[in-house]
């Protein structure tokens, strides 16, 4: 239960290797997959945690094994949390940048193609934010962990709204 059938340096090592290796495959996949989490990619995420399980324990299924890697694992993303917290560049590195989608109700088609973001997925996301045409939108922004930012332009007053604003008395507030 307790005996380690490798060195236990060999485990941190395994650890990390697989830990570095599956956040530079997230990182390729791009933002929009990490923020969306889709039947499909729970499935994957499973899938994944099965095949790499063996990667890092070597076939050792002692309690201490186990314990090694989830010390090493823990360990890893604190560090990595606590260097992304102070460095804005390895942050860049580790998260990305936001990438601007919709500008004054243009759509940033390079961006769409390079995160592999369809017109229908941009449309649904719009429409939850109540925007019913592009021209609604200031802003739509792909944040770093996949959610979609949506600035809405500042809707001009209505006719009744100017027509109050011509006729108020001016002792009221």
């Amino acid at each position: 239960m307790w005996h380690l059938e490798a060195p236990w340096w060999e485990f941190v090592l395994r650890g990390l290797i697989v830990y570095g290796s599956l956040l530079l495959l997230m990182r390729l996949c791009g933002k929009r997959q990490t923020g969306q989490l889709t039947p499909f990619d729970l499935v994957l995420l499973l899938i994944i945690s099965n095949a790499v399980q063996n990667a890092m324990n070597a076939g050792d299924n002692s309690v201490a094994a186990g314990l090694i890697l989830a010390l090493t694992l823990f360990g890893a993303d604190a560090t990595l949390g606590y260097f992304t917290w102070r460095s804005r560049r390895i942050e860049s590195i580790v998260d990305g940048t936001p990438q601007i989608l919709i500008h004054d109700g243009h759509v940033n088609e390079a961006v769409m193609r390079r995160e592999r973001i369809s017109s229908h997925e941009l449309q649904k996301i719009l429409r939850r934010q109540g925007c019913e045409r592009l021209e609604q939108v200031r802003f739509a922004i792909l944040e770093t962990d996949g959610t979609v930012s949506v600035m809405k332009r500042e809707a001009p007053p209505s006719e009744e709204q100017q027509l109050g604003a011509l006729w108020r008395d001016p002792g009221e507030p």
